[in-house]
């Protein structure tokens, strides 16, 4: 199991990891808190990434292909949301 990965390099603890097409792309969920909100939100309006994967000696330049969270509103201190963000090697893309 992959329990982190690199946006940026901005760490990213994960809750699941998966990877789609071979490498080219790869499936990420994780925990955001409220003091992380904003944080994590300026990085991922970013949209294309240096990503690397430590545990699997993976690294590439992504897009985000698919985004959802189940929460829209973390500015409300002790809240936590579950982000699902889907990224795609850029040069799978083209």
């Amino acid at each position: 199991m992959v329990n982190k990965i690199l946006l940026n390099n901005v760490s990213i603890d994960l809750k699941s990891y998966e990877e789609n097409d071979g490498q080219s792309e790869i499936q990420i969920i994780f925990d955001v808190t409220s003091d992380e909100y904003h944080d994590i939100a300026v990085l991922l309006y970013q949209e294309i990434f240096d990503v690397e994967v430590p545990e699997r000696n993976l690294n590439f330049r992504g897009k985000i292909v698919n985004y959802y969270t189940d929460r829209t509103n973390l500015y409300e201190a002790g809240q936590v949301g579950e982000y699902n963000v889907t990224l795609k090697d850029v040069k799978a893309a083209s």
